[in-house]
């Protein structure tokens, strides 16, 4: 080596050092003493999360003490629009609460770094399950991955086993089973019904599950981008649903949302009652554990186990920051199977990491061991709900749920409230495919 140049090799190693980004590779460093400084947003910051995620930074901050990172809780509901407002105006965060119910407006508007390399080449490689990741990949045009899996979610029916116990009836496996119970464990002289139907909010995503569940179909569109969801199959799934109405259910269901039917369940009115595991804490401070139990959704009578996908919740990269090996760093170490663990288990959801499966605490509630079982079978075939349509929210609040309670009033065909929803999102799903070179 030259003169000259053991003098530029010497100097650039002096600045190197100096700057402090030895530790960081070639990021810059926010505040002095050599500390890399990383904001985290969290997209459902708020007395049961907050403190779940300062134990994680907390962690992380002890495990890599060059890097610190700033906290910043934000109402679930002010979520995607702090981020619309922010890649507008600048001000993203380096990483951030991400779900895919919000996944394909960030990537449309280039605000997310991919992490697929960055997972396949580091510690959460083959750790990660795979129907939760086709279902961060299924929300976006191009299949890539861009946010690291923490959890999702699954839809359960909740029944009450003192009353099965009492009726002499086993946990339905079948469909069969689970309209027969619902006429047993009906007795409207007690005011006692064997199911409750959401007619009300958020009916839709529940109609689903119960129609594609008896159907065994395991696409919402066709090869051909087609929607599926006026299949024969699921229109005579639906003719069943929509029977129970008034027969084993109360009549009020019409109207019902989430918080009128846990406090049906809850008050001891309803033997089975379809949601997901989020609301096992409401059951057991009124029923109690012992006589609440929770069963997956029936197999197809072809014995197909087909479940709707539930947002998957996790964290992005933003493309913006300066800093995305620390950044990445941190969403790489919260999905890890300790962090994971303990994120799943305050927050009672399913983890993300395969290696928490056999964690202690799973095997002790039933709910979640049953979830985890049915997740990760590999015959069980995830439903993806199209989050990815812009769309796909109007259709089925402001457009299908009032149709929806005319099917169960009778006023309205199955087939043809099934054929106009299915229209809609086959128009919707053209749409998306155009604008995305599809």
């Amino acid at each position: 080596m030259t003169s000259p140049s053991k003098r530029l090799a010497i100097l650039a190693t002096a600045l190197t050092l100096g700057t402090g980004l030895a530790a960081c590779g070639a990021e810059e460093p926010e505040s002095s003493g050599g500390k890399t400084t990383i904001t985290f947003w969290d997209d459902n910051g708020g007395p049961a999360r907050t403190p779940v995620w300062q134990h994680i930074i907390a962690e992380f901050q002890k495990a890599n003490p060059s890097i610190e990172v700033k906290y910043v809780g934000i109402p679930i509901a002010q979520t995607q629009q702090k981020y619309d407002t922010a890649i507008a105006g600048g001000g993203l965060p380096d990483v951030g609460g991400v779900s895919t119910a919000m996944l394909s407006s960030l990537v449309a508007q280039k605000a997310l770094e991919p992490v697929d390399a960055r997972i396949s080449g580091g510690a959460l490689n083959g750790k990660l399950n795979e129907q939760v990741v086709s279902t961060v990949k299924g929300t976006v045009p191009d299949g890539k991955t861009y946010l690291v899996p923490m959890s999702t979610n699954m839809g359960v029916f909740w029944y009450r086993t003192d009353w099965f116990k009492e009726a002499g009836l086993k946990t339905p496996t079948t469909w069969n089973d689970f309209f027969t119970a619902t006429e047993k464990l009906t007795d409207t002289a007690k005011n006692r019904y064997g199911f409750t139907i959401r007619g009300g909010a958020g009916s839709i995503a529940q109609m689903l599950e119960v129609v594609y569940g008896q159907s065994g179909i395991t696409e919402i569109f066709d090869a051909s981008g087609k929607a599926t969801v006026n299949d024969p199959r699921n229109v005579a799934a639906l003719e069943k649903l929509a029977g129970l109405y008034k027969k084993v259910t109360p009549e009020a269901d019409i109207s019902n949302d989430y918080t009128k039917m846990v406090a049906q369940f809850d008050g001891g009115n309803i033997a089975i009652m379809q949601h997901n595991l989020g609301s096992y804490q409401d059951h057991v401070k009124t029923i109690g554990a012992g006589n609440v139990a929770a069963m997956p959704v029936p197999k197809s009578d072809g014995g197909v186990q087909a479940i709707l996908s539930n947002p998957v919740s996790g964290i992005g990269v933003f493309a913006s920051g300066e800093k995305k090996d620390a950044a990445y760093k941190f969403a790489e170490f919260a999905a890890s199977k300790e962090m994971n663990s303990y994120w799943s288990e305050q927050t009672g959801v399913l983890p993300a990491n395969t290696d928490v499966n056999d964690e202690p605490w799973i095997a002790g509630l039933q709910h979640i061991a049953a979830a985890v079982k049915v997740l990760n079978d590999p015959a069980t075939k995830i439903v993806q709900m199209p989050y990815h349509l812009p769309e796909f929210n109007a259709i089925t609040k402001t457009d299908m749920e009032p149709e929806f309670q005319k099917v169960l009033q009778g006023t309205l065909s199955p087939k043809d409230f099934l054929d106009a929803f299915a229209a809609k999102l086959t128009e919707a799903q053209a749409s998306y495919k155009q604008r995305n070179g599809g």
